[in-house]
């Protein structure tokens, strides 16, 4: 069997004396590991680092098997994530949060958007809008989507300033007034059409306490697992500093 695509490398693991797995986001075949015979060699180590996008073939007797990957370098961004403590934690992040999709299950959408974002993870203006954004789709892809469109009590589309903790739904700020001090903020970056933009700090944070509220609840603690270390990194990172 034999198959051609375009991915993301978001881990390795060593394989024998000379070789590696390599664990790609692809764009048609998802979340893929395969060996790269004479991975760790000098000539391909630069180009297999988290990060990096490839060009890959992918071939095995049956489909089942774990096969064998020859990649080629599309874009190498690992040398400038290396420079970043904030874009090394930002695509460990990304892995992390992948590896909670089944393995070889299409995801294209968030293939794109990992993409866009390992571009601009050592972009302290545009990095941590994009993450949130993809933090808030793989929870969607996952089946726990908030529903950030109209007002779960008025039926209005305008003015949404809140989330139900409860519901995931959202709700607009006449009528969730009342309830504030028990609704998550809803930063408008999140609904906003235009994806690689920089917001506001105070919405920045808003973003991450609010999906990571609803990861914690439907993908970490029904499988009894901690925030990932990655995401305590990236959340340290992107914190303005005080001085």
């Amino acid at each position: 069997m034999e198959w051609r695509d375009e991915g993301l490398i978001i881990g390795l693991r060593k394989y024998g004396e000379t070789s590696v797995i390599v664990e790609l986001m692809t764009r048609q075949h998802g979340r893929h590991l395969g060996i790269v015979k004479g991975g760790r060699s000098r000539r391909l180590q630069p180009v297999l680092q988290p990060g990096n996008s490839v060009a890959v073939v992918w071939r095995a007797r049956l489909e089942e098997h774990l096969g064998l990957y020859a990649l080629e370098p599309v874009r190498q961004r690992a040398g400038a994530i290396m420079e970043s403590a904030m874009a090394l934690a930002g695509v460990n992040l990304i892995g992390a949060w992948l590896r909670f999709l089944p393995e070889r299950d299409p995801h294209e959408g968030l293939w794109e958007m990992v993409e866009t974002l390992a571009d601009r993870l050592d972009d302290a203006s545009l990095a941590p809008p994009l993450m949130a954004r993809f933090e808030l789709a793989v929870l969607s892809e996952l089946g726990f989507g908030l529903d950030l469109d109209q007002c779960a009590v008025s039926g209005r589309a305008d003015d949404l300033a809140w989330v139900s903790p409860r519901t995931g739904r959202a709700v607009s700020r006449e009528a969730g007034a009342p309830w504030a001090d028990r609704l998550l903020p809803l930063p408008a970056f999140l609904r906003d059409d235009e994806a690689a933009v920089p917001a506001p700090v105070e919405e920045i944070a808003a973003a991450h306490t609010l999906v990571g509220f609803f990861l914690e609840r439907h993908v970490l603690g029904p499988r009894g697992l901690p925030e990932p270390e990655a995401r305590r990194a990236w959340l340290l990172r992107i914190k303005p500093s005080s001085t």
